[in-house]
């Protein structure tokens, strides 16, 4: 019996963001029935366990641990028991599992293991993160934390709490999208805020089951930010330098013309195998030259990258190669010349561009 694959939410936030009391005001939105909420416990008192107000069954209470490290496995075999449990009828149909990080726990490993079990791919579908910001701790934690700068930079969504409590609002959010453009940044405090404020960050729009490429890959966000943003460049403090922030790089490629699946399967390996601890996310979609007609869908955290997918066709927007690649002390100019290296576009200034053309690596940079 097929069963529709059960979205993903990861929600993740510093110590003291406030996720739990997020937790709690989203599970009595009526969009998160059928959900199940995997909450994570760091320390020997279960202190989110006892402030999430169950329901139901449906919450689940990991052992001691943080999920990033001693509570990976366990959190693979738990949503593997819980699939489980919805296929072979012992628990009614779920649409959804949210699962509430540790305050200290760095996302990307939480991405890896939904991602990259082969059973929980075909049974679970990422619908996004969303990130929980302290507006009145945010900038001395994002300044000696680096998990926290991680948090925000792979995020789909931020949701900004306190922020009737913090002086400078403004310059919090002009750091939040310097590190996030893509991510729209929500304002916790506005009891208007709906679970389905936060859902629903996926390729598909899950009402008409239609691919929204440009959300997906944060296209309309960085869109509106540079039209509709400037009055937070005001707020930058250009004297002060945020270390782990510089280490977060953002990278868009774009490229017009349809490639080969060759060229782009040895340019995301290579990319993988030089930088692959550096890569926190990475989205794309690929015109191919073999059939231009169905889009080639990637989404991948470091080195792993989830089983491509084809679109039936082409959404609205242009056609081409884009791909966003988020990530930690990556060399951009390494990557943009890398993928340059593959596609031969933008042209290179090099003395005999021909003797280099069988030798990407060469053109990357590299000297073999």
């Amino acid at each position: 019996m097929m069963h529709e694959p059960i979205a993903v939410t990861i929600l993740t936030g510093f110590l003291g963001a406030g996720k739990t009391t997020l937790l709690n005001r989203l599970l009595k939105d009526p969009a998160l029935q059928n959900t199940a909420v995997i909450v994570n416990e760091f320390g020997e008192v279960s202190i989110d366990h006892m402030l999430v107000e169950q329901a139901s069954d449906g919450v689940i209470e990991l052992s001691d641990g943080c999920l990033c490290c001693t509570v990976r496995g366990e959190l693979v075999d738990t949503l593997a028991d819980l699939i489980d449990r919805v296929q072979t009828g012992r628990i009614a149909p779920l649409k959804r599992i949210v699962i509430e990080t540790t305050g200290l726990a760095d996302p990307v490993p939480v991405l890896q293991s939904v991602m990259g079990h082969p059973v929980l791919a075909q049974a679970l579908r990422l619908d996004g993160v969303v990130c929980v910001v302290d507006a009145v701790n945010a900038a001395a934690t994002l300044d000696t934390h680096e998990q926290a700068v991680r948090q925000i930079a792979v995020a789909d969504r931020i949701v900004l709490t306190k922020s009737d409590l913090a002086d400078e609002s403004g310059t919090l959010r002009a750091r939040l999208r310097a590190l996030n453009p893509n991510a729209p940044i929500l304002d916790g405090s506005v009891s208007s805020m709906r679970a389905s404020d936060l859902l629903d960050c996926g390729l598909y729009d899950p009402n008409s089951k239609i691919a929204d490429v440009r959300r997906w890959l944060g296209e309309e966000r960085q869109h509106d930010h540079h039209d509709h943003d400037d009055h937070d460049h005001e707020h930058h403090d250009h004297g002060h330098h945020h270390h782990h922030d510089d280490r977060v790089t953002t990278v868009s490629l774009v490229h017009d013309r349809p490639v080969s699946f060759s060229t782009i399967e040895m340019f995301l390996d290579l990319l993988r195998s030089t930088q692959g601890s550096k890569l926190l996310r990475m989205k794309g979609v690929i015109e191919l030259a073999e059939d231009p007609g169905r889009p080639l869908v990637i989404h991948g955290v470091q080195t792993l990258l989830h089983p491509p997918a084809r679109l039936a066709g082409w959404p609205e927007g242009p056609r081409g190669t884009r791909i966003v690649i988020i990530a930690f002390d990556l060399p951009e100019d390494y990557v943009r010349r890398l993928f340059t290296a593959f596609t031969g576009e933008p042209a290179i200034d090099t003395p005999d561009r021909a003797a280099l053309a069988d030798n990407p690596l060469a053109i990357a940079g590299y000297k073999v």
